[in-house]
C-alpha cells in the first residue's frame, strides 16, 4: 500500500505488479460521511480518491476485496486492472441514497465492466452486489472463499510478474489510447504501442522454442 500511496510503484524496477487491499475485513467503505460535511476528504489533488483513482500507473495493479467495497471503495476497485473478491464481499455506490454521486469515475467505469442495465441498477438503486454475483457478469476476475482474496491476488500478481517487463505498460497504454478511437485509427495506435524494437521480443520467442524461462532485460 505504501508504494501505491507514495507513487513509487512505477519507479521501483523490482516491483512488477501490485495488490491493493483493505484491513480488518473491509476493503473500503469510501469517504467518512461523519467528517465529509466539514470539508474533510480522502481525495488527493490530481490523484483522485485515496490518491490512486486518477493516476495512470504503468504496472498492473490488482484489488483484493474482502468485505465492503462501497462508494469510494468501489471506485478504488474499478480503478485497478484486475479484481479478486471473496464470495461474501459487497460492491456498491450508495451515493444514490445519500446525495452526491461519485467523483472518481465509478459511474463511468462500471458500465464499461458489466452490461449497461446491470450497471444502471447498481448506480441508480445503490444496492450492493455480492462477490459471487459480481463474478457472473465479469465485474471481478476471481471469486474466492472468504479470507482468501489477498492470497489469490498475490498469486495472480506472481503470474503477471513473469511477463516481459515492458509488456504490461504497453498493453495498458494501448487500452487507454484506444478508448473512443475510431476503428480505422486503432491499427496506428497499436503500431505505436508495439514493442517490436525491444530485445525482449526475440528473447521471448527463443525461450519458447528452447523450452526455457525467458531472461528478460526490459530493453
Amino acid at each position: 500500500m505504501a508504494f501505491l500511496r507514495t507513487g513509487r510503484a512505477d519507479a521501483d524496477t523490482g516491483l512488477r505488479a501490485g495488490v491493493l487491499t483493505g484491513a480488518k475485513g473491509t476493503f473500503s467503505a469510501g469517504t467518512d460521511l461523519k467528517v465529509a460535511p466539514k470539508g474533510e476528504s480522502p481525495a488527493v489533488q490530481g490523484r483522485g480518491f485515496g490518491g490512486v483513482t486518477e493516476t495512470g500507473r504503468t504496472k498492473p495493479l490488482i484489488a483484493a476485496v474482502e468485505g465492503a467495497a462501497l462508494a469510494g471503495g468501489l471506485e478504488l476497485a474499478l480503478a485497478r486492472d484486475l479484481i479478486v473478491a471473496a464470495e461474501d464481499a459487497t460492491f456498491g455506490p450508495p451515493e444514490a441514497g445519500r446525495g452526491p454521486i461519485d467523483a472518481a469515475r465509478g459511474a463511468t467505469r462500471l458500465p464499461q465492466r458489466v452490461p449497461y442495465h446491470l450497471a444502471m441498477e447498481v448506480l441508480l438503486t445503490g444496492e450492493p452486489v455480492g462477490g459471487s454475483h459480481a463474478g457472473r457478469p465479469g465485474l471481478v476476475n476471481r471469486v474466492t472463499a472468504p479470507g482468501e482474496a489477498v492470497a489469490v491476488a498475490l498469486g495472480l500478481a506472481d503470474t503477471l510478474a513473469r511477463d516481459a517487463p515492458l509488456a504490461p505498460a504497453a498493453v495498458k497504454s494501448l487500452v487507454r489510447a484506444a478508448e473512443g478511437v475510431p476503428e480505422a485509427d486503432l491499427f496506428a495506435v497499436q503500431r505505436e504501442a508495439a514493442l517490436t524494437a525491444s530485445a525482449d521480443v526475440p528473447e521471448g520467442m527463443t525461450a519458447y522454442a528452447e523450452r526455457r524461462a525467458p531472461r528478460w532485460t526490459a530493453k
